[in-house]
């Protein structure tokens, strides 16, 4: 048994298992049309929150608290099984109804999938290169959230009458902006705009406002983000490269020497 619990592949095995019972229990069709079924899954569930229980209470014993606790893994683990426990009321206590912040909680049991990760080969490197491209990126996406706040009150401002569903407010304005970013449906609202308007000049102007605004932040903008995130995720390869080249000019360098001795 402790064998079993101690084997990191095995609960992982476990975790992607509840993970499914999980999304299985969301489905309305399951809980109105075949109930028993519900009640199953929701008992599956339950197993699943005592295992997980078990593995930490095993853990705990065998390893001793100080060596437990000096991994972050187990850390995780044992607050995602922590805030597990309230849903086992449900199964003592019949009574108790399965509110909505019980359903929360089992929600939180699927962040446990990230464990995943730590099978993924060379993780750490590239955990480092996301850490450097989030960083080399923030200027960048700062300067987009500035031209998305700036854009979104000239466009509130000019079209919040016309098309409110869009530019009723700065909120909307902003999310429709944003929208423009990722050129994501950008011709249907100039569209939408110019239907609502019988004047053609400003009909024209909009679209070509409108255009403007998807170079600034969708093509240039957002581009320039992805540009920067790929090349520093990718500079380990790069050094790699740099390094072979490096050793390869430095042999060369030595045969060089080696030749020009034998000839003198």
């Amino acid at each position: 048994m402790k064998q079993f619990f101690l084997k990191e592949r095995n609960m992982l095995l476990a975790i992607l298992l509840n993970a499914i019972v999980i999304f299985l229990l969301y489905f309305p069709q399951i809980e109105k049309g075949y109930p028993h079924i519900y009640h199953y899954l929701e008992y599956l569930d339950y197993f699943f929150v005592i295992v997980f229980l078990i593995e930490a209470i095993v853990k705990l014993s065998v390893l001793k608290p100080k060596t437990y606790f000096a991994d972050n893994w187990n850390k995780f683990d044992f607050l995602i099984v922590l805030v597990s426990l309230p849903s086992l009321l449900t199964l003592i206590y019949p009574i108790i109804p399965h509110t909505s912040v019980l359903k929360i909680l089992r929600l939180l049991r699927l962040i446990r999938l990230v464990r995943a990760m730590q099978f993924i080969p060379h993780m750490e490197s590239i955990l480092a290169g996301l850490g450097r491209a989030l960083k080399a990126s923030v200027f960048v996406m700062m300067a987009l959230f500035f031209l998305n706040i700036m854009l979104s009150l000239f466009t509130c401002h000019f079209y919040g009458d016309i098309a409110p569903e869009f530019f009723g407010d700065p909120l909307i304005s902003s999310y429709t902006i944003f929208q423009f970013f990722t050129v994501e449906g950008w011709n249907e609202i100039p569209a939408t705009i110019a239907e609502r308007t019988d004047n053609d000049v400003f009909a024209g102007l909009s679209r070509f406002y409108f255009v403007l605004v998807v170079l600034a932040g969708g093509i240039f903008g957002m581009s320039l983000a992805n540009a920067i995130f790929v090349d520093e995720m990718t500079i380990d390869n790069n050094r790699e490269l740099e390094d072979k080249i490096d050793d390869l000019n430095s042999k060369i360098e030595e045969l060089k020497v080696l030749l020009q001795n034998k000839e003198s």
